[in-house]
């Protein structure tokens, strides 16, 4: 007897439905994203070469010279007497004058102190130190002088000086400046005028 089967007919163990092989997502989408993915490796190898050539010509290009140190303080700063000193009276130990402290070129220069070397007389500045000068700034400085002891007090000295110490970006710097003739001989007539009974005392400068 025949058996008679109503119904579909299902496929046999090695028969595929053409549809969904032909339907099947896999083989068309990943042939893009590979080659999206292998052009942005290309493109990132390519920067990284061109960088890597971009930073090798940056560390051997040649670089210019360095600048030269500034100068030491002492060449650039003068220190010129400019009158007005004051006339002590007998027994009277404190008198001033005025300089005026420039500078011709370079950084700025720090006026740390303004002594002189007599021990017998001190000194203080208006302004008071440390001031600053620049270049084509002059400062004017008001100087006090002293006396400590009239004993000691040199008053003929032919050339006495002040002792400036300064500080640029290059160096700190003791100069001795001397201010000319013209503040000796005020320098001697004021410490004549406050000290007058010590008119033989001559003691030199330590």
């Amino acid at each position: 007897m025949g058996v008679n089967a109503i119904g579909p007919i299902e496929p046999g163990e090695d028969t595929y439905d053409a549809q969904e092989v032909q339907g099947s997502p896999h083989p068309v989408r990943a042939r893009p994203l590979l080659t999206r993915r292998r052009r942005i490796t290309l493109a990132l190898a390519a920067a990284a070469v061109v960088g890597a050539a971009g930073l090798s010509l940056y560390l051997t290009r040649p670089r210019p010279p360095a600048p030269p140190p500034p100068l030491y303080p002492s060449q650039t700063v003068s220190v010129a007497y400019r009158g007005d000193m004051t006339h002590p009276q007998a027994g009277d130990r404190t008198f001033s004058f005025t300089v005026r402290v420039s500078q011709d070129s370079g950084p700025p220069v720090s006026v740390r102190r303004i002594a002189q070397p007599s021990a017998a007389l001190s000194v203080t500045a208006a302004p008071r130190t440390p001031f600053t000068v620049k270049t084509g700034t002059p400062r004017t400085a008001r100087i006090t002088m002293h006396i400590r002891e009239c004993g000691n007090v040199q008053r003929n000295a032919g050339l006495p000086f002040l002792a400036v110490t300064l500080r640029n970006a290059r160096a700190k710097q003791t100069q001795s400046f001397i201010l000319g003739s013209t503040y000796a001989k005020d320098l001697s007539r004021a410490l004549t005028a406050a000290c007058p009974q010590n008119t033989d005392v001559m003691s030199k400068t330590p």
